[in-house]
């Protein structure tokens, strides 16, 4: 049973002696608020939940009986709402508004796109208004949520294709509309006879390879550039290939600080259960961890007032000039190419898979008994990680700004 009732906390007092009147939300046996905009001068001015001893008391308590009301009919809207935990309802009924025709696109991607501000996803908030921003320029603008339909989907859909978008581009243009449209019908903003991308199917996508054969890593590890920035974005290749195919969120979150071993959760499944993956440092990683790692924090001081998927992006660019420049066997490269390249010569060099699925922090198949996922020890992946860098390291040459190679005598 959820009850909604008005509420004072006594806690709450602020700088001027006045208390916010609060919607009080109870469900499953919690209690959670909706601060209004409404407020009393002191706890004196409130009983039984309403406002008194104030001159506009009157005007207060009408305005809180329709707020109360709007509630309710909120509630009433929520399907199950045992679905929900009591914050969850409160957030939902916080943010749910009354169905209207009027209701635009916009308006919703302002509430999603803040929940995930509020939530420290910026590069997802970030991804999501670049998208709604081009969306809005094949509409002409905002567009009402009443107007977007299937017809409309597919006419942008095919604009995107005639603009010769790879499919993975389109895919997720398009799923970051279909979000908002569907955040805007789980609040009741608006409802379809025919869901606008009833008809729109994911497009199917070819994987590009984007792994570097042993001979361009080695290119790129022993190629010394003069400017910073690309010795960073290098040293943060390398480093990921060093460590397993480590990703760029989890290495920018990890503490350096007096470690020898690492031990984590890929960000991307820590959600799921997974187990850590852990392995001993190899000795040439900690140069580049000495290099960029900051003492106070312990974690790579790379990033300087960007956001991380601009930071991500200059990175990939950076690398693509690298692999132009030395003349790579592939040029169309990125960040997860280390990743990449760490499983596929590793793969080559005949480490079994499972041992490269542990060492990438990849849940470890349970249908291959020969190995148990318990089994697959910090220990091979220290061997693994081992023999592939050795084989990094074989007929090593230095590469100069110029692109001049020289032998290492190191």
């Amino acid at each position: 049973m959820t009850s909604i009732k008005l509420a004072v906390l006594r806690h709450t007092k602020a700088k001027d002696g006045s208390f916010k009147i609060r919607i009080s939300i109870g469900h499953k046996s919690e209690t959670h608020y909706i601060v209004t905009k409404y407020k009393v001068a002191s706890l004196s001015n409130w009983s039984n939940g309403v406002v008194v001893g104030q001159p506009d008391a009157k005007a207060i308590n009408l305005k809180l009986r329709q707020l109360l009301n709007e509630y309710d009919e909120r509630l009433e809207r929520v399907p199950n709402p045992s679905d929900y935990s009591c914050e969850e309802l409160r957030n939902l009924l916080r943010d749910m508004r009354t169905a209207s025709k009027s209701t635009t696109l916009q308006e919703i991607a302002n509430i999603y796109i803040g929940n995930l501000r509020k939530e420290k996803r910026e590069s997802t908030a970030h991804i999501m208004e670049y998208q709604l921003e081009r969306f809005q320029r094949f509409t002409h603008g905002n567009v009402f949520l009443s107007d977007i339909s299937p017809r409309l989907i597919d006419e942008y859909t095919h604009q995107l294709r005639m603009q010769e978008y790879s499919s993975s581009y389109i895919n997720i243009a398009l799923s970051q509309i279909k979000t908002l449209v569907n955040y805007a019908i789980k609040m009741q903003y608006v409802s379809y006879e025919v869901h606008p991308f009833a008809y729109s199917h994911r497009l199917p996508t070819i994987p590009r390879d984007t792994s570097l054969p042993i001979e361009d890593m080695r290119k790129i590890y022993n190629y010394h550039p003069t400017r910073i920035a690309t010795q960073r974005n290098i040293d943060l290749f390398m480093l990921s290939f060093m460590l397993g195919g480590m990703n760029m969120k989890d290495l920018l979150k990890y503490d350096f600080r007096d470690a020898t071993t690492i031990s984590y959760i890929r960000q991307k499944t820590k959600l799921k259960n997974f187990r850590p993956t852990e392995f001993t440092i190899p000795d040439e990683a900690f140069p580049i961890i000495n290099r960029w790692m900051d003492a106070k924090t312990g974690r790579l001081k790379v990033m300087r007032n960007i956001l991380y998927g601009s930071f991500l992006a200059m990175v990939t660019k950076s690398l693509k000039n690298v692999a132009n420049k030395l003349q790579l066997s592939k040029t169309d490269i990125n960040f997860y190419s280390a990743r990449k390249s760490f499983v596929q010569i590793g793969f080559d060099l005949g480490i079994p898979l499972e041992i490269l699925e542990y060492c990438v922090g990849q849940t470890v198949k349970t249908n291959r008994p020969i190995f148990n996922y318990a089994k697959i020890m910090s220990k091979h992946a220290d061997d693994a990680i081992r023999k592939i860098l050795n084989e990094l390291k074989t007929s090593p040459s230095i590469t100069d700004e110029e692109g001049n190679s020289k032998n290492n005598k190191t």
